[in-house]
């Protein structure tokens, strides 16, 4: 194993990961949970490392998400979830809500937070959708479990320089 494999599988073995997931429309959601919780063990994550917690809406999720990155417990959290534009503008303040409040989170915390909360224009209840959602959440899952561990392990990099630098 070469020195970034080891220092990789070492982050891995010792980082957990809060992932929050929201219920509304949990079948599309699900697509992005799955292929992430696959994704992170295809990357050395073991799934002891991995807590998933569910809530109604993605609204909810910025606070949670802060509770989690204050326990201490968690070196990263991931939240997913799904805004949809059912016609009225409330999905861009809603969608802004909880981007701008994850954002907050780690900046507050010093805890990576990583966004799955999509917030797609005009979507509607047909089955042509729904596909097409459930497909790019798949994409969206992966995505974010790499920004996620590529996040962990930079930030683990930064820290031993900072460390060197100070010593």
């Amino acid at each position: 194993m070469n020195q970034i494999s080891s220092r990789h599988a070492a982050i891995a073995s010792s980082t957990r990961i809060a992932v929050l997931c929201a219920s509304w429309h949990k079948d599309i959601v699900d697509q992005a949970r799955i292929a992430l919780f696959d994704e992170l063990q295809r990357l050395g994550w073991p799934l002891e490392a991995l807590d998933l917690f569910e809530f109604p809406g993605a609204f909810e999720l910025p606070l949670h998400a802060l509770k989690l990155a204050r326990s201490g417990r968690y070196q990263a959290v991931i939240a997913c979830g799904l805004v949809v534009d059912g016609g009225i503008y409330r999905h861009d303040f809603v969608a802004a809500a909880v981007i701008d409040g994850l954002m907050r989170v780690q900046l507050d915390t010093g805890v990576p937070v990583f966004s799955a909360v999509l917030t797609p224009h005009q979507f509607h209840e047909h089955e042509e959708h729904r596909r097409y959602f459930a497909a790019h959440f798949v994409l969206k899952g992966r995505e974010v479990a790499q920004a996620c561990v590529q996040t962990l392990v930079a930030a683990d990099a930064l820290a031993q320089r900072l460390a060197q630098a100070q010593a």
